[in-house]
C-alpha cells in the first residue's frame, strides 16, 4: 500500500516475499526504512531489503522453535527476536549476528518493545510475566507481575510502559517508581483478551482485542475517545502511520485494514492477503504497508 497524503491512500500490491518456510508471525521495518525484519514459525528470522526485497540474510535454528516476534531497536544497530523456545536474542544490524542471548521467561516469550533511546527492552509471555531488560547488559532489571500473556509498549518518553493481559485491561506502569514497581494507572473498556497495543509518536495508545475491537486511548487521562469496529474476527496486530493519523490492522483473517484514527472510520480494506494476516507495519516515512500471512 502507498500512502500519498493524510486521509487518501493508494493502494497496490507493491512487493511480494514469499520465501518463508512457515506462518509469518511478526515483521519491522529499520528506523530508515531500508530493511524488512520478518520472523516465520520455520524457526528462522529473515532480513530483506526494502525496494527491492532482496533476502539479506536468514538464520536458521536461530531460535529452538518458531519465532514468535522481532523489533528493530530505535537507533538502528540491533534488533531483537524471541521465540517458543524461553529466549530473546539480540542481533547487531550491520554483521546480523547475534550478541547475546536473554534468559528468564518460562514459556514462550511472545511479545518485546523496545524503549525509545534503546537502552532497555520489555518482553512478555506466556508465563504471565512482563521483564524489563538492560538492552547493553542483557540483565533483567525488573518483573512486573500482575497481567497474563502480555503484549507492551513504551512511551514515546520512556518513563511509561503499558501491557495489556487477558484479564481485558491495559495497565500503565511508571518506570521511575521505586521497586516494587506499581502501575499506576489501568485503563478498562474491552471485554476481550488483549491482544496486541502500540503508541504513536505523540503518546496515544491504540489497542486490539479478542472482542474484535481496537480502542483508541489518551493515556494522560485514561479517556476512550474512538472504538473501531469491524473486524469480523479477533483483532492480531495494529500499527500506526508515523504521523499518528492513521491505524492498521489485522484480524484472524485475509483482511488488513486501515483506519482513520480520530473518527474511527474504516477507510480501506486490503485483500491482498493469500492467507490468515498475521503482522502489519509501516514504513518509516508511511508510503508504505506490509502485512504477513501464514
Amino acid at each position: 500500500m502507498n500512502s500519498r497524503v493524510p486521509g487518501t491512500l493508494a493502494v497496490e500490491r507493491v512487493k511480494f516475499v514469499g520465501r518463508h518456510r512457515g506462518e509469518v508471525n511478526s515483521s519491522a521495518f529499520s528506523p530508515d526504512g531500508q530493511k524488512l525484519l520478518t520472523a516465520s514459525e520455520d524457526g528462522c528470522v529473515y532480513g530483506w531489503e526494502t525496494q527491492s526485497g532482496r533476502l539479506l540474510w536468514r538464520h536458521r535454528a536461530a531460535h529452538p522453535g518458531p519465532v514468535r516476534f522481532c523489533r528493530f531497536s530505535p537507533n538502528g544497530c540491533l534488533f531483537a527476536s524471541t521465540s517458543c523456545g524461553c529466549t530473546i536474542r539480540l542481533w547487531d544490524v550491520a554483521k546480523a549476528k547475534c550478541l547475546q542471548v536473554l534468559q528468564g521467561h518460562q514459556r514462550s516469550v511472545e511479545t518485546i518493545s523496545f524503549s525509545p533511546d534503546s537502552k532497555q527492552l520489555a518482553s512478555g509471555g506466556w508465563d504471565k510475566r512482563v521483564m524489563l531488560w538492560e538492552v547493553q547488559s542483557g540483565q533483567v532489571l525488573r518483573h512486573l507481575v500482575g497481567h497474563q500473556d502480555c503484549p507492551s509498549d513504551f512511551a514515546p518518553s520512556s518513563d511509561c510502559l503499558a501491557t495489556g493481559s487477558w484479564d481485558s485491561t491495559i495497565r500503565m506502569w511508571d518506570l521511575w517508581a521505586g521497586t516494587p514497581v506499581i502501575f499506576q494507572q489501568e485503563l478498562e473498556g474491552h471485554s476481550g483478551n488483549i491482544s496486541c497495543l502500540c503508541y504513536s509518536a505523540s503518546g496515544l495508545l491504540a489497542s486490539g482485542s479478542w472482542d474484535k475491537t481496537i480502542h483508541n486511548w489518551k493515556p494522560s487521562t485514561g479517556s476512550l475517545p474512538v472504538q473501531l469496529k469491524g473486524h469480523i474476527t479477533w483483532v492480531k496486530s495494529r500499527a500506526f502511520s508515523p504521523d499518528g493519523l492513521q491505524v492498521a490492522s489485522t484480524g484472524y483473517s485475509h483482511m488488513v485494514k486501515v483506519w482513520d484514527y480520530n473518527t474511527g472510520k474504516c477507510i480501506e480494506t486490503l485483500k491482498g492477503v493469500l492467507d490468515v494476516a498475521h503482522a502489519c507495519a509501516f514504513t518509516p516515512d508511511g508510503k508504505l504497508l506490509v502485512s504477513g500471512a501464514a
